[in-house]
């Protein structure tokens, strides 16, 4: 790379930068303190050692964002910043977060959404389930996994924390990372972004995208300028787009209802956490909390009693342990069973905003419209195990209604599927993490239509 190309480079982003701004040179110069004549050489090419503060003072006046900070940043240590970028952006150099620990019980939902991100046809993916379910640990291992196995570079961007202040992406991952961001939400950045991934197969995760219905149509422009590009979702609540897949992530599968006493015991030595994903998470939990509590049969069926009450939710489950610390195993699950959302909210576990899983909940029952809230209040008052069918006899509501409002309950992670026997009906329940919150809802939405009434 030569000198010479360094310098067109910098002159090229100097431009951009102020016609992004939308300003001339001589109110640049009027802004900035620097003067025209060094702003004309700057973009003109014919200063090769350009002093950082000048630039420093340049971008302040122009307001420039973070990606655009760093593009000057590299252009001024003399290597041209979309080629800086690019290399960024090279397998070696983007990789995923790497996962803290390993993931429990979810290998047919790898398996599947691994099998979508490797066709050609499926580029925007939406992982959606319930708050603390684990879609961002799913998204990281498949992630990984592409990464590893194709050698494909990976852009990740946490959309659940605050935007870095402006002027701190001082490299080239931040500012692909601030572009990315920026686009997702509706902003600029779509043509600095495609100029780096160009063609070449890569995927963007979008992790907690919570905060619009829809994708930005900035990030299908970016689909369509990309062809290789892949774009994984993981949000609370389904996005309505056309041509995108949505892949609902339910809690852990629950262990089977204890047998009967007249039922067969279980062989000595047989494990009663086998093949049991919730029980074995559960019982990690357990173990990290009080080591005192040895795994024994009857420590294990408790806890497998408390997944039962917490619906197999890894971070309800997680927190729920976390007071193991204040009661004792049984008096966890008697809290468990009569009052879930107790349990869910550690000041360990909080979100970046302060948020408890217990107000993330509230908030997604919240945002209901009346009338699925009311249905939602009303399926959780009968007991688990029930068919869409039997559900709209019983309430007196309409099949395909009730059909409709169970599909949608599910995509948002608030009903779940219950194992069926053999080839019958699929059989349905309220997770006993919202239904409390349902009934509460339906409750004072009767008691303001009472009020209107009178």
């Amino acid at each position: 790379m030569t000198e010479q190309a360094a310098t067109d480079g910098l002159a090229r982003q100097l431009r951009a930068a102020r016609r992004w701004a939308g300003i001339t040179q001589e109110q640049l110069a009027g802004l900035s303190t620097v003067s025209v004549r060094a702003i004309r050489d700057l973009e003109q090419g014919r200063v090769r050692h350009p002093r950082r503060e000048t630039l420093r003072l340049l971008a302040d006046a122009m307001r420039l964002g973070d990606a655009r900070r760093a593009a000057l940043e590299l252009a001024v240590e003399g290597a041209p910043a979309d080629t800086v970028m690019r290399e960024a952006f090279g397998a070696e150099l983007a990789p995923p977060p790497e996962p803290l620990r390993r993931l429990v019980g979810r290998t047919e939902e790898l398996r599947a959404l691994t099998g979508l991100l490797a066709t050609e046809h499926e580029r925007l993916l939406t992982v959606v389930g319930i708050a603390g379910v684990g879609k961002t640990r799913l998204a990281q291992e498949a992630a990984l996994l592409l990464h590893t196995r194709d050698r494909m570079p990976v852009l990740w961007v946490d959309m659940g924390t605050a935007a870095p202040a402006a002027g701190s992406a001082r490299s080239p991952r931040a500012a692909l990372t601030a572009w990315a961001r920026s686009l997702a939400d509706g902003g600029p950045g779509l043509d600095e972004l495609a100029s780096v991934v160009r063609d070449r197969a890569a995927l963007l995760v979008l992790d907690g995208h919570d905060a619009a219905s829809r994708p930005a149509p900035q990030l299908l422009e970016l689909l369509h300028s990309c062809e290789r590009l892949k774009v994984l979702i993981t949000a609370r609540e389904p996005h309505r787009t056309p041509g995108n897949r949505l892949l609902p992530l339910a809690p852990l599968p629950l262990p089977a209802p204890e047998p009967s006493s007249d039922a067969a015991t279980p062989l000595p030595g047989a494990s009663l956490s086998a093949g049991e994903p919730a029980v074995e998470l559960m019982l990690s939990y357990v173990g990290h909390m009080r080591p005192d509590l040895l795994p024994t049969d009857s420590v294990v069926r408790t806890v497998a009693r408390i997944c039962h009450a917490l619906d197999g939710v890894p971070r309800a489950m997680e927190s729920a342990a976390s007071w193991l610390l204040l009661h004792s195993l049984e008096e966890l699950l008697r809290i468990a069973r009569t009052s879930p959302l107790d349990l869910v909210d550690d000041a360990t576990l909080s979100d970046v905003n302060e948020e408890g899983l217990g107000a993330v909940l509230a908030a997604a029952v919240g945002r209901m419209d009346t009338a699925q809230a009311t249905l939602l209040g009303d399926l959780g008052a009968l007991a688990d195990g029930w068919t869409a069918e039997q559900a709209a006899a019983v309430l007196a509501v309409p099949a395909a209604t009730v059909a409709r409002e169970v599909h949608a309950l599910m995509l948002r992670g608030l009903v779940r599927r219950l194992p069926a026997e053999a080839e019958g009906a699929s059989r349905f329940g309220v997770l006993n993490l919202v239904r409390g919150l349902a009934a509460d809802r339906a409750a004072a939405a009767a008691r303001r239509s009472a009020a209107l009434v009178h």
